[in-house]
């Protein structure tokens, strides 16, 4: 296997501002191998929502190079699942869960003209997110929890290569968030999963690194995370993986040091 299969991420001094002078995210290099999934964590307005939608192929580096699968992000579209946040989304649309969960496969269809394997895959998922009985149903008469997982399904509808989650547990219910933590277990076993959550105890059971983004960005092997530690991050403490500069959610804006490394 070539080294461009092996890496699905990889950025190399990429910068991107809003404004001119301003920038969101500054000279960040990092790079994602098969196999290994992250949590993109870090304050509000720190840049994580842009990153994702580079990786995404909606923005494009002002500087710098970014690569999926060795090819420009919007080449590549097709290979990537992405479930948004629950409050960028219309919950009231007079749509079914199914025909949600198809729009998954929107690339894969002509004009809302869905085949009996698109309609396999939207089902198939609906049945790993542990809700394929609510398939005929209204999507706004669903509560909260099983609105999100129904995104999550039409993010897995396409047979992503990589998935992108954004705050995959917001509105779940405990007896919920158990099953998809499962789920993501084994979901991470085909394919490579990025999440972006504020919820700390996600970071500690489910994922290997833990992507910490506020202008700059570092990563940190998240083996580093204790059962401790993350209640110590629940009750707002936030020195808690330790970067060359001041950490976690208050991470400085100094230089990145591209390798990933372990907290100390």
């Amino acid at each position: 296997m070539s080294y461009i299969d092996q890496t699905i991420v990889e950025l190399s001094h990429v910068s991107f501002g809003y404004e001119p002078g301003i920038l969101t995210l500054d000279d960040v290099s990092f790079q994602i191998e098969r196999g290994r999934s992250g949590c993109i964590v870090g304050p509000n307005g720190g840049g994580k929502s842009t990153l994702l939608r580079l990786l995404l192929g909606l923005l494009s580096p002002q500087k710098g190079e970014l690569k999926v699968f060795g090819k420009n992000p919007s080449a590549v579209r097709q290979r990537v699942g992405y479930m948004p946040q629950y409050h960028q989304l219309d919950a009231a649309f007079p749509v079914t869960v199914l025909e949600v969960v198809l729009m998954g496969r929107m690339h894969r269809g002509f004009f809302g003209r869905y085949n009996q394997a698109d309609h396999q895959s939207a089902k198939k998922a609906l049945d790993d997110m542990g809700i394929g009985e609510l398939t005929a149903r209204s999507f706004s008469e669903l509560s909260g929890g099983q609105r999100q997982r129904v995104l999550i399904a039409r993010a897995l509808a396409s047979d992503p290569e990589l998935l992108l989650l954004d705050e995959p547990t917001a509105n779940i219910d405990p007896g919920a968030e158990e099953q998809f933590y499962n789920t993501l277990n084994i979901l991470r076993q085909r394919m490579t999963v990025l999440t972006v959550s504020h919820d700390l105890g996600f970071v500690n059971r489910e994922i290997d690194l833990v992507i910490c983004v506020n202008r700059k960005v570092t990563i940190h092997e998240a083996a580093a995370f204790s059962a401790e530690t993350a209640n110590e991050v629940y009750h707002h403490q936030v020195n808690l993986i330790k970067h060359d500069h001041a950490c976690f959610c208050n991470c400085e804006h100094r230089q990145v040091n591209p390798k990933m490394k372990e907290a100390q």
